[in-house]
């Protein structure tokens, strides 16, 4: 399978190993925002917090997802994940999205989460101008998740007061852009 789908997407005229480095990369800052955002959300408390712990959750949550739609991609056209979590972990595409030194500051918090947001979404976009046209899966892959972190950052920049996007919150359902690669 790795073989055959890697051979297409060379033939398309990409860079399979570039490719592959930035989805790996992506695949790291995917668990390791999952897992910073763990952290910030167990801080979002009091008044303030409780109203943003909802969402960070469900952004916490799809971020797993996304991890979990883009290794089988990596392994399909020949990739793998790194041995060594820590090595991982340094490799991300997006720097940690570590708690601010005031863990109680609500405002710091959110200017985090919207900053791993950001990254995201130039990371999916990334991937989608190479892939676009010629690796179509891959390139359904990564709009899926960019449509999600565009969201993401939605909901985040709202509370900061930086203007209306026009997103709401989903209720019941995570990542639907992204749920038909998880089954």
């Amino acid at each position: 399978m790795a073989q055959v789908a890697r051979q297409v997407v060379e033939k398309a005229g990409i860079n399979v190993d570039e490719l592959l480095e930035l989805l790996v990369k992506n695949a790291s800052a995917e668990l390791t925002t999952f897992y910073y955002y763990t952290i910030l959300r167990v801080n979002l408390i009091g008044l303030q917090g409780e109203g943003i712990k909802e969402i960070a959750e469900t952004a916490r949550i799809e971020d797993r997802n996304h991890f979990e739609a883009l290794v089988p991609r990596i392994y399909e056209l020949g990739g793998k994940l790194p041995d060594d979590m820590k090595e991982f972990h340094d490799i991300s595409a997006c720097p940690p999205a570590n708690l601010p030194k005031d863990k109680h500051d609500v405002m710091g918090i959110l200017k985090v989460l919207v900053g791993a947001e950001r990254c995201a979404v130039r990371g999916y976009t990334q991937i989608c101008n190479m892939t676009a046209g010629k690796d179509h899966r891959t390139y359904d892959l990564a709009l899926a998740i960019l449509n999600e972190e565009i969201e993401h950052e939605s909901w985040f920049s709202e509370f900061l007061g930086e203007g209306p996007s026009g997103h709401f919150l989903r209720r019941g359902e995570t990542s639907p852009f992204v749920s038909k690669f998880l089954k």
